[in-house]
This record gives C-alpha cells, structure tokens and sequence, in this order.
C-alpha cells in the first residue's frame, strides 16, 4: 500500500508483541525483501491496511442500513424506471 511517509509527523511507540508473532513478521518481510531491521514501516503498513479494511467494513455497513432503510422507495423508484423505459 504506496502513502507519503511524513517522518515528522511520526510518534515512536513502544508495543509489547509475542516472540512467535515478531519470528512471523520476520519471515513476511524478509520473503518480501524488506530486512527485519525494517519492521516498523512493515507493522505500518500492517496496521494502515487493516484499519482501511475496518474503514471500509463500516462504510458498507452504512450503506447497508440506507439501502435498507430506503428499499421501499427504491423498488418504486425502479419499478417507474422501468415502466418509463417500456413506453420508449
């Protein structure tokens, strides 16, 4: 996932992370080319995707709920839709 880094704009964080995760992260980012002694940009990254899942997870919850909300409106919408287009 490509994103400007902006270093100045970077805290330093201290996490607690089990040996057998830390050995797994190891392994991805070496089989990726990246070194270990990289694996701050690795659990970056990590971490941006899995909160762009979770963003998008909620976003189509949302929609979800309008669609829901709205699915009566919308049928008749259509179904005039398609009464109008049978005319032509």
């Amino acid at each position: 996932m490509p994103y400007d880094i902006n270093f100045y704009n970077m805290k330093t964080i201290a996490i607690t992370i089990e040996e057998d995760t830390l050995r797994r992260i190891d392994q991805v980012a070496g089989a990726r080319g990246q070194s270990t002694t990289n694996r701050s940009k690795f659990i970056r990254e990590a971490i941006n995707q899995h909160l762009s899942e979770i963003e998008k997870a909620s976003e189509e919850q949302l929609e979800r709920e309008i669609f829901k909300r709205n699915r009566g409106k919308l049928r008749r919408e259509a179904l005039a839709l398609i009464k109008e287009q049978a005319k032509r």
